[in-house]
């Protein structure tokens, strides 16, 4: 208890924070608000402390939490306590780790000392794990907000239009010569934009307010369920188009949302679709690609869109995902694509069952030359 006492002090505190309960499986996180005390319950023995950390009561621990889970206990420069918990041997339990700066433990409980994202280089990744926890972060593309502002004065435009503007704002990048580079750079700028163009939409929507009293509550709720969708929406299609622009930077052949059976449309299909449905073309040219921002379960979805292509290969721009959740895709025959700059927030051992965009991208070639 000692660690607890280095960062919770040695009297009797009160925190004000919340429970965070990160489930494995296709689904949000469970956020549950908590009242926490620490207190020294043997404080009138001459001899001996036991202090105990005292919680509210919450769905996350009467029915979510369970034995061998990792705790994370962090303490913010707010003086707020955060209880985060993750499933073992889970995608969100490795990227905690991953976080953290953490090693595999057997006790699966960390105390974190002062989180301070205001000052702190967590990288992409640490963003995406923070964000994926509602956990606000600090706008890292403000010097291009008045110009995005000036281009789209009137909201969001077509993803396409937005994504080619973020792109035009990111210089000396080559997506024939570093298509890795390119995608993280276009992603992560186009992320920034997004999130200070959405502050912008909200506040403004706010601002007017939501009509009359009575119809006030439903109006709000459409509008949030809006902003949800939309955020969602448009990762994904921003996702594709700047893959698209890679793809035709290198000059490979292609086809994005080809029917093939049982009405399934892959992403991206190489080299074209009259090649997929013409039996005579050799299997072994044939190549597909899923696109998933993120992946959680949604990965087994595309497994069944080329029943030709035995061997399918998913591009993401997950993080960290966990050693289980991988053995399943090998065994399902199917091969991650993960961009060079996330390699590191895997472990070394699941390094080597990787390939990066550059990869893929030989890969495609080499089956194209052999066909030639």
């Amino acid at each position: 208890m000692k660690k607890f006492a280095s960062v919770l002090g040695e009297e009797r505190q009160e925190f004000p924070g919340n429970m965070i309960y990160l489930p494995d499986e296709e689904g949000q996180a469970v956020f549950a608000p908590s009242r926490f005390t620490w207190n020294d319950d043997r404080l009138k023995h001459p001899h001996r402390s036991e202090f105990r950390l005292y919680y509210s009561d919450n769905e996350i621990v009467q029915t979510l939490a369970g034995e061998g889970d990792l705790v994370v206990l962090l303490k913010t420069v707010k003086n707020e306590l955060v209880v985060i918990i993750s499933p073992e041997g889970s995608t969100s339990e490795q990227q905690l780790l991953y976080l953290f700066g953490l090693e595999e433990t057997k006790r699966k409980f960390m105390v974190v000392r002062n989180l301070n994202l205001q000052h702190q280089d967590i990288g992409y990744a640490g963003r995406y794990i923070l964000e994926s926890l509602d956990m606000e972060l600090p706008d890292e593309d403000v010097a291009y907000a008045e110009e995005m502002f000036a281009r789209f004065p009137h909201g969001f435009p077509a993803t396409a239009d937005f994504s080619a503007f973020c792109r035009g704002t990111v210089k000396n990048v080559s997506p024939r010569d570093a298509p890795d580079e390119a995608l993280m750079a276009w992603w992560k700028r186009e992320k920034g934009l997004m999130r200070i163009m959405e502050k912008h939409v909200i506040a403004g929507q706010l601002e007017a307010g939501f009509g009359n009293p009575s119809e006030r509550t439903d109006n709000f709720l459409r509008f949030a369920l809006s902003v949800l969708n939309r955020r969602k929406s448009r990762a994904g299609h921003s996702f594709e188009q700047h893959l698209e622009v890679i793809f035709k930077a290198n000059k490979v052949s292609y086809i994005r949302h080809a029917m093939t059976e049982n009405r399934n449309q892959p992403d991206f299909l190489f080299p074209s679709a009259n090649a997929y449905k013409d039996p005579q073309f050799p299997e072994s040219g044939l190549t597909m690609l899923g696109v998933k921002t993120t992946l959680k379960d949604r990965w087994r979805q595309v497994l069944a869109e080329a029943e030709r292509i035995p061997a399918k290969h998913l591009v993401t721009m997950d993080v960290s995902i966990s050693i289980n959740q991988m053995k399943q895709m090998q065994a399902a025959n199917l091969q991650l694509v993960i961009p060079a700059e996330n390699f590191t927030t895997f472990s070394t051992a699941q390094q080597s069952d990787l390939i990066n965009l550059a990869d893929f991208i030989s890969l495609v070639r080499l089956k194209e030359a052999s066909i030639l």
